[in-house]
C-alpha cells in the first residue's frame, strides 16, 4: 500500500531538482553519519493518517544554494521541506483517497533511527538526507455490539438540501483559487513589466480561498497533484452560504 513516505520521496525528487541551483537528484542510499552543522525539520500530520514525519539534512547542503537571491539557506530549506510535506499529503490523497494534512512544522534534532536514507546529488557532490516516518492510520475503535437503547427512537437528520436545490447539483460552475489581493494605482499597473514583483496581502502560510462567483465557499492549503496545483480543503462554508454564490451567476 502506498505510504506517506512513498509520496514524499516522489514529490521531493521533483521539487529538489527545481529548487537547488544547478539541479539535484534524490536517490536512495545507505544511512551515513552527519558532519557537524546538520539540521532537521519535523512535520506533524493529522487526519486519516496521523503522526510525525522528520527529515534530517547534511549541514554541507547549505553550500548548495537554493534558487532565489538573498535567501537565508537554512530557512529556505525549511520552507522547501514544508512545501514537500504538504504536497506529499496531496499526492497521497490523489493516489489512495486517504486525507491528511500538516498541522505543524518546526525544527528538530537529528534522528538516531531512520526509516529510509537518501543522497541528494548535484554537480558532483552528494549530501545525506535521513527520513523517519511515523505517519500511520490511527487505531480503530471497537464497534458497538448492538444498538444503544433509545437509538431507534431518534429521527433521522433532515437532508441538508431541498428537492428543488437537488435539481441544480449537476450544474457546472467555475471555481477560482484566490491567493490574495492588493489595491494598486493605475499608474503602477501601467508601469508593470517582466520581472516586477507584486506583493499581496497574504502570508505564504495563510490558507487560500476557493471562490465561486463572488463568494468564498472554502479555504485550504495549496498542494501539488500529479504536477498540477490543487487545494487541500481545511474549512468550508455552511451549505446555505455556499448556495448564495449561485445567485450571482444566473
Amino acid at each position: 500500500m502506498t505510504s506517506f513516505l512513498d509520496c514524499w520521496s516522489e514529490v521531493a525528487s521533483t521539487l529538489f531538482a527545481e529548487a537547488v541551483a544547478g539541479g539535484a537528484e534524490l536517490v536512495e542510499s545507505l544511512p551515513r553519519p552527519f558532519d557537524a552543522g546538520s539540521f532537521g525539520f519535523e512535520a506533524r500530520l493529522d487526519g486519516e493518517l496521523q503522526g510525525r514525519f522528520s527529515v534530517s539534512m547534511d549541514g554541507a547542503v547549505l553550500d548548495a544554494p537554493l534558487l532565489g537571491e538573498g535567501k537565508d539557506q537554512k530557512a529556505g530549506w525549511g520552507e522547501l521541506l514544508r512545501e514537500i510535506a504538504c504536497a506529499a499529503a496531496g499526492e497521497l490523497l490523489a493516489r489512495t483517497g486517504r486525507h491528511c494534512r500538516v498541522v505543524s512544522f518546526e525544527g528538530c534534532e537529528n534522528e538516531s533511527q531512520v526509516s529510509r536514507a537518501f543522497q541528494l546529488r548535484s554537480a558532483g557532490r552528494a549530501w545525506s538526507v535521513l527520513v523517519r516516518d511515523e505517519v500511520h492510520a490511527p487505531a480503530q475503535k471497537a464497534a458497538p455490539q448492538g444498538p444503544t437503547p433509545g437509538d431507534t427512537d431518534k429521527p433521522l437528520p433532515p437532508s441538508p438540501l431541498s428537492p428543488g436545490v437537488e435539481l441544480l447539483l449537476d450544474v457546472e460552475l467555475e471555481a477560482t483559487l484566490r491567493f490574495g489581493c492588493r489595491e494598486m494605482p493605475l499608474g503602477e499597473i501601467l508601469e508593470l513589466g517582466p520581472g516586477d514583483v507584486v506583493q499581496l496581502d497574504r502570508n505564504v502560510s495563510d490558507p487560500v480561498d476557493l471562490v465561486v462567483g463572488d463568494k468564498i465557499v472554502a479555504r485550504g492549503d495549496v498542494v501539488l497533484v500529479n504536477g498540477n496545483f490543487g487545494l487541500r480543503v481545511t474549512e468550508v462554508a455552511v451549505p446555505r452560504k455556499r448556495l448564495e454564490s449561485i445567485r450571482c451567476l444566473f
